[in-house]
């Protein structure tokens, strides 16, 4: 493991971009980030409902470097490159004692290449396989070289020679099945400590990816909003009080040590130490991420004033709409000066995004983040910000699903959906005439609070609740630091600003640049899950939507071939 500093990366990207596994872009290095077995830990973050529904105690910020020490590392690749002599083997045959020099004196560079299954085992590019045939392992009393051939920067004037005599282009590695016949799976896990190989035998068939692809490393990340109520305020208490106590107090005496706080009773104190004692008790299952956006959407429609408890970490009042000419497809619009969001790294996968099924749970097997059974705490950040609350009124995007053209339009998507893989990331979204409805408009709102706020739109993000009896869009901004609460987004839900900004939505809407191309266009985008939506009209930055781009019609808002969306009468 590196004992020096390898380089430096943002708090909040160890948990999205350079996480547990990933690879991490270092100067004339490449490392990987290691797991939890060997962070220090940092900062306590709390947010009890995600941490209930991710089966854990607690989350902790990543360490900060100083006091708090750095997040550990490990090179990987280990074979490397060196552009003077143009000799490939592992790094500490190439380099002199613990530098990044040649025995040439040229500077060595790690392997652009890497083999990697869907199962998330990585391992490096089996060039000696490559050239000599699965068969071959002996591989003393070779060298290789990585030549180019000049003629262009194509793959097949990359070429492997061997000083056996034997030599072979790189031409085709990165065919679906180029390795199956030159290597298998190993289940290596290089993050882990003492890089433990994978129980499971892996039958899968490794891919060539280069090191610095997006592919190589997807994360699976979850999040909550940080609403008030009883449970979480009791389960918080609970936490900061209760954490490391004897063991052999009972709930009732440890909860009878400290007054409870405001709203509470005594009895939501014991009841939410039972759970933070023993995680079986009091509950029989996860709560899902359906039952907490359930929860997020009773708060955001109820609101929470300034002078009732937890007001601190979210504030959210509704605007009066009497007198006001927002169309009345909207029946609610609310001001959220203020919300905390928690964002954790539950795992990730590797050559798709979606991460393959266990058969026996139906849950997705993403690769571990951490060996010990102890580690009882998963990495999060928690983010600041601001944003509108806009609910649409129900009987109106009721009568507007039924109609025909309504159906029509999200059957097109679902017979798309339909086809789709069982790996294809786009089957995990519900596909709707509310879904669709919902979500185009909070990308048409995004661009349009975009223009308004001043705020970049990869600065906004949506969250959209779209299950039964649900109507919602929350656009809100977060941000490691108090930037994301600046209130010029909040701002907009004023009821006059508001009507402005949703027409000049829709009326961008009617017309795309691409068009007609883009408004009779079938099913186009990610595995063909968008009707009339592209990167000149609806697409919005990846950090921004929360679906993949995917599950859009512009079509939906504002009509087509001769129907009506939902606010045509715009």
């Amino acid at each position: 493991m590196s004992a020096k500093r390898a380089g430096r990366g943002r708090r909040s990207s160890m948990v999205s971009t350079f996480g547990i596994g990933s690879l991490f872009p270092a100067e004339n290095e490449s490392v990987m980030i290691c797991g939890l077995d060997d962070w220090p830990k940092g900062p306590e973050v709390l947010e009890p409902r995600l941490a209930e529904s991710m089966g854990v105690h607690t989350f902790r910020l990543p360490a900060a470097g100083r006091k708090a020490g750095d997040v550990p590392v490990v090179r990987f690749p280990d074979w490397a490159f060196c552009p003077d002599c143009r000799r490939l083997d592992v790094s500490w045959k190439l380099a002199r004692g613990d530098s990044r020099r040649c025995e040439c004196t040229g500077v060595i560079a790690p392997s652009r290449f890497v083999a990697c299954c869907p199962r998330g085992h990585i391992d490096d590019f089996p060039y000696f396989a490559w050239v000599h045939g699965r068969g071959k392992q002996d591989r003393d009393g070779h060298s290789l070289k990585l030549n180019t051939e000049g003629r262009s920067s194509a793959l097949a004037d990359l070429v492997v020679d061997c000083s056996c005599g034997k030599s072979r282009s790189l031409q085709g590695a990165f065919d679906f099945n180029a390795l199956k016949d030159v290597t298998s799976c190993f289940g290596r896990r290089p993050w882990l400590p003492e890089e433990p190989k994978d129980p499971v035998d892996c039958d899968q068939v490794p891919r060539t990816l280069q090191r610095g692809s997006s592919n190589v490393w997807f994360a699976s990340t979850r999040s909550a909003i940080s609403i008030p109520s009883v449970r979480s305020r009791a389960r918080d208490f609970a936490e900061r009080k209760f954490r490391d106590a004897n063991p052999s107090k009972s709930s009732e005496d440890l909860a009878g040590m400290f007054l409870p706080p405001p709203g509470c009773s005594v009895e939501d104190i014991i009841e939410a130490i039972d759970e933070m004692l023993s995680p079986s008790a009091g509950r029989k299952r996860r709560p899902s991420d359906a039952e907490l956006r359930a929860e997020e959407y009773r708060a955001l429609v109820n609101g929470l004033d300034e002078d009732q408890e937890g007001s601190h970490q979210f504030l959210c009042v509704e605007t009066d709409l009497t007198g006001s000419d927002v169309d009345e497809a909207v029946a609610q619009i609310s001001r959220v000066s203020r919300l905390r969001e928690v964002r954790a790294l539950a795992g990730f996968s590797r050559v798709t995004p979606s991460a393959p099924e266990d058969p026996d749970t139906g849950e997705a097997m993403l690769s571990p983040l951490s060996v010990s059974k102890d580690i009882d705490w998963l990495p999060a950040v928690e983010v600041l910000g601001e944003g509108v609350f806009v609910r649409l009124d129900e009987d109106k995007l009721t009568q507007w699903s039924n109609t025909t053209f309504a159906r029509e339009r999200a059957r097109r998507l679902l017979e798309v959906q339909e086809r789709l893989p069982a790996t294809s990331l786009a089957r995990r979204f519900e596909v709707s005439q509310r879904t669709i409805v919902l979500h185009t408009l909070a990308h048409a709102l995004v661009d349009e609070f975009s223009l308004t706020a001043g705020y970049p739109a990869a600065s906004l993000r949506e969250r959209v609740y779209d299950a039964e009896n649900q109507a919602g869009i929350l656009i809100y901004t977060a941000t490691a630091d108090s930037a994301g609460s600046l209130g010029g987004l909040a701002a907009l839900s004023d009821p006059h600003r508001f009507n402005g900004i949703l027409r000049s939505a829709i009326k961008r809407a009617e017309w795309c640049t691409s068009d007609p191309v883009c408004i009779e266009s079938g099913p186009t985008g990610v595995d063909g899950m968008n009707l009339c939506a592209c990167h000149a009209c609806l697409l919005l930055p990846e950090t921004s939507c929360e679906r993949f781009n995917v599950v859009l019609d512009r079509a939906c808002l504002v009509g087509a071939e001769g129907e009506d969306g939902l606010f045509s009468h715009l």
